[in-house]
């Protein structure tokens, strides 16, 4: 029996009813998923809920942070498009598909595409469902992704695809990467959170395991010239260069500058895993134990910040005081930038 022609109407009509669920947002959808699962005779499954929450403020820019009983950190999708000056439009919020998994609406712009597939791959990340502290449902952005999410954002701006107020929101985003390029965006949330009062030794580990390698990785450059070069000039010694042998008060300021700073626990965690023999010596260089995907990639900005630093600096004093107000180290009173002489 030939199946009967649809009507237009109708067709029109379901489009639009789909249009205006999509456009009440993630949680809406979500609730009635459940609810469509619950008439279905299964038993939905309750996404983790969230066990502290608190504002990550980055510039002006403040965005709601959560982590969440199963251990995750998050960043409510709502409240993102909301501070980067992005609408629930017709056309995004009809989310297209890509490999089976949906685009989320900050990236589902054709012209975002390109540079989303070169960051966060081909099958995108998908948004992590929660409840709120008060029973609510929500839609999260992994923290572990955020950063990647702002170069999508930054590179199409660099190659001039955007329109102006995509313009403005990628301006966004840089500020937001180059917050998170100072300290790490976990250890940002969860200090604004008050998590890293009650975090236990296994979370910090799996912090610690994102940046170490489990194996010693083979030997390459890491830690620009210029950043000794810099060190020398600040301290009033004379430059020979790299294949001079340095003073053994560069160790110490090196293990000061970089790994009391980068993370938490990361110089007590290369101290085990790195031990100097019985000459002092030790057997590989601590970078070698960094991670490519995540402990490469925060040295070289801090590294890089550093340098920053030392370039503006006239003096050792003025260079450290900066460092300390910038990059204080893990578990020390913040740096209070007190007048001189008692100004």
């Amino acid at each position: 029996m030939p199946e009967e022609p649809k009507n237009p109407a109708a067709v029109e009509l379901g489009k639009l009813g789909g249009q205006k669920t999509a456009e009440r947002g993630p949680e809406y959808y979500a609730e009635i998923q459940a609810r469509r699962q619950t008439r279905a005779g299964g038993r939905p499954k309750l996404p983790p809920k969230v066990t502290h929450a608190g504002p990550l403020k980055i510039g002006d820019i403040e965005l709601d942070c959560a982590v969440l009983e199963d251990g995750s950190r998050i960043i409510s999708e709502t409240k993102f498009m909301e501070v980067m000056g992005m609408y629930r439009s017709g056309a995004l919020s009809v989310r297209r598909k890509d490999a089976g998994a949906p685009i989320p609406l900050f990236l589902a712009h054709k012209n975002l595409k390109p540079y989303a597939d070169k960051h966060l791959g081909g099958v995108h990340f998908e948004l992590k469902p929660y409840r709120t502290e008060r029973g609510g449902s929500g839609q999260g952005i992994p923290a572990e992704t955020l950063p990647k999410v702002c170069e999508v954002w930054m590179d199409a701006n660099r190659d001039g695809v955007l329109g102006p107020r995509q313009q403005l929101t990628a301006k966004k985003a840089e500020i937001l990467f180059r917050g998170f390029a100072h300290v790490g965006i976990v250890a940002l949330i969860d200090e604004a959170t008050g998590y890293q009062q009650v975090r236990d030794r296994e979370a910090l580990q799996a912090i610690l395991d994102a940046y170490l390698r489990k194996e010693l990785a083979a030997w390459s450059k890491r830690f620009p010239d210029e950043f000794y070069e810099q060190m020398f000039r600040l301290r009033g010694w004379e430059w020979k260069g790299m294949k001079v042998n340095r003073p053994q008060v560069v160790g110490h300021y090196t293990n000061d500058l970089v790994w009391e700073r980068l993370a938490p626990g990361i110089r007590e965690e290369l101290e085990n895993k790195n031990p100097k023999n019985e000459r002092g010596h030790r057997l590989s260089k601590h970078h070698q134990w960094l991670t490519e995907d995540v402990g490469h990639p925060a040295l070289a900005q801090h590294l890089y910040g550093l340098i920053g630093f030392m370039r503006a600096s006239d003096s050792w004093k003025e260079f450290y005081r900066l460092i300390q107000k910038a990059f204080p180290k893990k578990g020390e009173t913040l740096f209070l930038p007190l007048p001189e002489n008692g100004a």
